[in-house]
C-alpha cells in the first residue's frame, strides 16, 4: 500500500480593519497620531467581526498599537470568545501623515490642494515634509513597513508550512495555521499589495472598510517560494449590509456559478456544458437572498448553462432585470482533459499538468486554449460592459472559475502567471467600483464574499475549472 500523501499546511491570515473612530465620523486624517478613539458604532462593528469569526480559531493575534485598533482587537477577541492575547506590533501602525494629522478634508483641499490632488491621483508619488524640513514618501515607506511585518509573520508561523501536493484547484482541504490582524485602512492595503508582489502604484486597486474582514492564505509552493491566495476581501456582511456602499460611480458584481457534479467530483469541465447541481441551484439562490436588497439595472452571463442557471437564480429577486449572455465569457476550453479527473490527466499528460500547476500561463491546453487567450477575451468582454454603464447603475456579470480569475487579476494589475492567487467560490460575490470614471483605475471593493453560504470562509467545492 503507498503512503498517504501528506496533509498541506496553509497559514491563514484573517485581516481586520478597526471599528469607525471619531476621526473617520467627523472626517480628519488621523495617519499614526492617537487622538481619535472608536466611536460606540466602532465598538459594535468590532464584536459582530468577532462573532462572525467565532468558529475560527487563532493561533496568535496581532494588532496596531494605535488606541483604535487596540480597543477593536479587545472587543473582537472578547466576543469571538477564545482566551488569547494579541501582541502590539509597531510596523502595524497606520500611514504617517503627521503634516496633515486632525485635519478636516474640506480643510486639506483648501491649505494642501496640489498634495492632495497628489493623494487622490497618485498616493505613491505624494511627498511631505517633516517638522525639521526634511521630506519623506508616505506610501513607499508604509509599504516597506508592510514588508517588515510580513518577514515577521513568515519568520513565526512559516515553518509550519509543508509542501503542498499540488495547485489550486488542490486535491486535499489543507491545515491551516490562523492569525490574526487588526490595523488600519493604508497598511493593511499595503500589506496585501506586498503578500500579491503589487507595487505602491496599485494602492487605489484595493478598498478595506471599517469593521471589515479579509482573508488571505498562505502555502509553500514549487521551489520552496511562498504562494498566496486572497481568499476573500472586505467583507462586511457581518456588519448589517451585504455591500460595502455604493458611491456615485458605476458598480459591477462579479458572480461565479453555482457547483456543478463535476466541480464536486475534481472533474475538468471546461467547455463542456453541465448544468448546476442540487448544491449548487441551493447556492445561487442563497447568492440570490444575498443580492436581494442590492440594486441591479442589468445582467450579463456566459452562454453556457451552469452561470445563466445561476444568475436567472438571482434575478427571480429582482424582476425585470434584463439578461445578456455572451461567448466572451465563456470558461477557459480544456481541449483533451474536458471531462476529465486530475489523476487521469496525470497519467496522461504529467509534464503539462505539473506546468498547469506551477507555470499556467505558459500551457496550452491540448486542443484547447491557453490563459492569454482566455484573458484577451475575457477582459475584452468585461471592458465594453463597464463602457456601457451609467454612473448610477449596477450590473451584474456570471462567470467561471478561470474566466473570472483573468478578470480580477487585470483590475488588481496581476498577470495571468497570478491566477492561483485568487480564488472564486462556487456562488461567491465579487465587487468592483469605477470612482475614477470607466477609464480610470478600478478598485476591487470586495472580493469573493460567501457569508450567504455558510460563513466568513470559503467552503465551497475545490473542484477542478
Amino acid at each position: 500500500m503507498a503512503p498517504a500523501a501528506r496533509k498541506p499546511v496553509a497559514l491563514r491570515i484573517v485581516l481586520v480593519r478597526h471599528g469607525l473612530s471619531s476621526f473617520n465620523v467627523e472626517r480628519r486624517i488621523q495617519g499614526r497620531d492617537d487622538l481619535s478613539s472608536l466611536t460606540p458604532e466602532g465598538e459594535q462593528q468590532a464584536r459582530a467581526a468577532g462573532e462572525a469569526l467565532a468558529p475560527i480559531r487563532f493561533a496568535a493575534a496581532y494588532t496596531s498599537p494605535l488606541r483604535r485598533a487596540r480597543d477593536t482587537t479587545a472587543h473582537l477577541l472578547s466576543a469571538q470568545g477564545q482566551d488569547l492575547s494579541a501582541e502590539p506590533v509597531d510596523d502595524l501602525v497606520e500611514i504617517d501623515l503627521a503634516p496633515w494629522s486632525g485635519l478636516l478634508r474640506q480643510d486639506l483641499r483648501q491649505r494642501f490642494p496640489d498634495e492632495e490632488r497628489q493623494w487622490r491621483e497618485a498616493p505613491h508619488a505624494l511627498t511631505l515634509q517633516r517638522p525639521d524640513g526634511s521630506t519623506y514618501q508616505p506610501l513607499p515607506e508604509l509599504m516597506e513597513q508592510a514588508g517588515r511585518f510580513q518577514a515577521l509573520l513568515l519568520e513565526r508561523h512559516g515553518s509550519a508550512l509543508a509542501q503542498p501536493t499540488g495547485a489550486e484547484p488542490a486535491p486535499v482541504e489543507p491545515t491551516h495555521v490562523t492569525v490574526l490582524v487588526v490595523a488600519h485602512n493604508a497598511i493593511l492595503r499595503c500589506l496585501v499589495l506586498r503578500l500579491l508582489g503589487l507595487e505602491a502604484t496599485e494602492f487605489r486597486r484595493l478598498r478595506i472598510d471599517n469593521g471589515s474582514i479579509s482573508v488571505l492564505n498562505l502555502s509553500r509552493a514549487a521551489g520552496g517560494s511562498i504562494g498566496v491566495q486572497v481568499e476573500s476581501l472586505n467583507g462586511t456582511a457581518h456588519l448589517g449590509e451585504p455591500l460595502p456602499a455604493k458611491g456615485p460611480s458605476p458598480r459591477l458584481l462579479l458572480v461565479r456559478h453555482g457547483e456543478t457534479d463535476w466541480n464536486r467530483q475534481g472533474r475538468f469541465q471546461g467547455q463542456i456544458d453541465i448544468p448546476l447541481n442540487a448544491n449548487g441551484r441551493a447556492q445561487a439562490e442563497a447568492a440570490g437572498s444575498f443580492l436581494a436588497p442590492v440594486s441591479i439595472q442589468r445582467a450579463y452571463s456566459s452562454v453556457m448553462a451552469r452561470p445563466r442557471q445561476t444568475a436567472e437564480a438571482i434575478l427571480a429577486l429582482h424582476p425585470g432585470v434584463p439578461l445578456t449572455t455572451t461567448l466572451g465569457l465563456v470558461e477557459i476550453g480544456h481541449g483533451l482533459w474536458e471531462g476529465r479527473l486530475e489523476q487521469e490527466i496525470e497519467a496522461g499528460w504529467p509534464d503539462l499538468l505539473a506546468d498547469w500547476k506551477r507555470a499556467p500561463q505558459t500551457v496550452q491546453m491540448p486542443e484547447g486554449e491557453t490563459l492569454q487567450q482566455v484573458w484577451d477575451r475575457s477582459v475584452s468582454t468585461w471592458g465594453t460592459i463597464v463602457r456601457s454603464l451609467a454612473p448610477e447603475e449596477t450590473a451584474m456579470v456570471v462567470a467561471h472559475d478561470a474566466v473570472n480569475k483573468t478578470i480580477l487579476c487585470a483590475l488588481l494589475g496581476l498577470r495571468p502567471a497570478d491566477i492561483w492567487a485568487i480564488k472564486q467560490g462556487n456562488g461567491g460575490v465579487t465587487v468592483i467600483d469605477y470612482p475614477f470614471g470607466t477609464d480610470g483605475i478600478p478598485v476591487v471593493t470586495a472580493l469573493n464574499l460567501t457569508p450567504h453560504l455558510g460563513g466568513v470562509l470559503d467552503r465551497t467545492a475545490a473542484g477542478a475549472l
